[in-house]
């Protein structure tokens, strides 16, 4: 894998890996991709603020890329 998405990444540094990420931040409810917020906090501080499992998020996340470079 290219490059790993983790918990301490923000949500504008996970938009830089893939645009195509943006669905699946979508459905964990992540979808002011141009909120500050986006740019400074984690995904593990984003999923507490929604009452998402960052694990889960990770792991949907990373599948996605995988599948991508495949």
């Amino acid at each position: 894998m290219a490059k790993e998405i983790t918990k301490e990444m923000s949500i504008g540094q996970v938009l830089e890996v893939d645009r195509g990420t943006a669905e699946i931040l979508t459905q964990f409810g992540m979808h002011c991709f141009g909120c500050p917020y986006s740019m400074a906090e984690t995904l593990e501080d984003a999923c507490a603020v929604h009452g998402n499992n960052v694990e889960e998020l990770i792991d949907q996340l990373n599948a996605y890329l995988s599948e991508k470079e495949q």
